[in-house]
């Protein structure tokens, strides 16, 4: 019975070493297997290496967005990745201040500071790469896709930065053909690929320009409501900016907006390539004519409805002439525009000027001067001829080029008053935009 007992205990120990999934120290032995035929004898099979112990795999590494080697200017992106900056090609302001750009990886934010004389709003817009998501906050700016196909000019002055920036193609919609100077714009004129929609003095045709659907209408804000047409354009659903140049207070600064109308085409790399190679010119220039020892004195202006009206001190004309080695009668002035003069207030101080620049732009000859007012008669600048006024390049219909391609090439009009005041510094130069009022005998 003991040794039963004994027997009984031990079966249990090793169950348990079983169920716990330990080896027994001993097994019971088993059936002998049933004989077979005998085979023949084999080779003793080589020893197989031990096999090599599993290494985890490495970690794929994340995908590296490529970097674009310049901006988009033609179609939309196909395959977005959040990680690529669309724009490589930047725009930098060392003269403007009337505007400025902050980049983002797909998308610009630009913002006009002055939109307008005394304004106290700015406006924003959201320049978004096409074929790219929108951002989330846009506020109230207006949102257009880049690089835009079509655009209506509404202004004479931006003809020039579309010719320079080689976009000209896209233009659809002028204000109007009879201010036109520059030839390319006339043969798109004469080829029937442009529409007049009005604008700025006279009404804009709101209507033209929905048929038209343009990507872009660049407008401009004038002194008065009636050239205020932005807002009419944005309350129908148009895409509308304003082009401010002419609010800048020196003449490179107004140049520079070429960067400005660029932002919308993706022609960032030709813009600076264009301004910096005018602004090298300009300098250069400036730096002689600066230096000169003998400075002229030089009055503007003329007579308009009572009242003469000479560019402000503080004026980017005023700096002109200054960069032209002249000596401006109102450069103690602080005003940025054309302040209002009595016509005894001008004769005062400067009868016996040097100069006289940028009369009224209907004289091309003295009896010109004379049939507005005779008492311009009394001037030293009117009796000697040294009268010179902006007007050498006008169409039938007196479009003056002075105000379309003069403003966005201030080196040009540099040129010409450095040759009025200072032949000698560009004895080879012609005058572009001046020409001199001679006395008729």
């Amino acid at each position: 019975m003991k040794r039963l007992s004994t027997l009984v205990v031990t079966l249990l120990f090793i169950a348990g070493l079983v169920a716990c999934g330990s080896q027994p120290a001993a097994q019971a032995p088993t059936a002998a297997p049933t004989p077979t035929a005998p085979m023949a004898p084999t080779a003793a099979p080589a020893p197989t290496a031990a096999p090599a112990p599993t290494v985890a795999p490495a970690p794929t590494a994340a995908p590296v967005a490529e970097a674009l080697d310049a901006n988009l200017t033609e179609g939309c992106v196909t395959d977005y990745d959040p990680d690529v900056d669309y724009f490589p090609d930047k725009v930098t302001l060392s003269h403007s201040t009337a505007w400025k750009v902050e980049y983002f990886n797909n998308y610009k934010e630009v913002t006009v500071l002055k939109p307008y004389p005394g304004a106290t709003e700015t406006f924003r817009y959201i320049l978004v790469q096409c074929g790219t998501p929108v951002p989330s906050d846009v506020g109230d700016a207006q949102v257009i896709e880049v690089p835009i196909k079509t655009v209506a000019a509404l202004s004479t002055t931006q003809f020039a930065d579309l010719i320079r920036l080689g976009v000209l193609d896209r233009l659809v919609a002028v204000q109007n053909f009879k201010q036109i100077n520059s030839p390319e714009v006339l043969a798109l004129v004469e080829a029937g690929k442009l529409k007049e929609i009005g604008g700025g003095h006279s009404e804009i045709n709101v209507e033209a320009a929905l048929d038209l659907q343009p990507d872009l209408i660049m407008t401009f804000a004038g002194s008065d409501a009636t050239e205020w047409d932005h807002p009419k354009l944005i309350e129908v659903g148009l895409k509308a900016v304003i082009n401010s140049a002419w609010l800048e207070e020196e003449s490179l600064g107004r140049a520079e907006w070429i960067k400005y109308t660029s932002l919308f085409f993706n022609k960032e790399a030709e813009a600076e390539r264009v301004f910096a190679e005018m602004e090298e010119r300009y300098t250069t220039m400036a730096e002689k004519a600066r230096a000169v020892a003998d400075k002229p004195s030089v009055f503007t202006g003329f007579m308009y409805k009572g009242s003469w009206y000479v560019s402000g001190g503080k004026s980017y004309f005023a700096r002109m002439l200054a960069d032209a080695g002249a000596d401006y009668l109102w450069a103690d002035n602080d005003a940025t525009g054309s302040p209002k003069l009595s016509f005894e207030e001008v004769l005062e101080r400067a009868q016996d000027a040097d100069f006289w620049v940028n009369g009224s732009q209907f004289w091309t000859s003295a009896s010109d001067v004379l049939k507005d007012d005779e008492r311009y008669a009394q001037f030293a600048a009117f009796q000697n001829g040294r009268r010179y006024n902006n007007n050498l390049r006008l169409n039938a219909t007196g479009g003056n080029d002075y105000w379309e391609s003069g403003v966005a090439n201030p080196d040009i009009i540099l040129a010409d008053l450095i040759k009025i005041f200072h032949p000698e510094l560009l004895p080879d130069h012609e005058l572009v935009y001046y020409r001199q009022i001679k006395p008729e005998r």
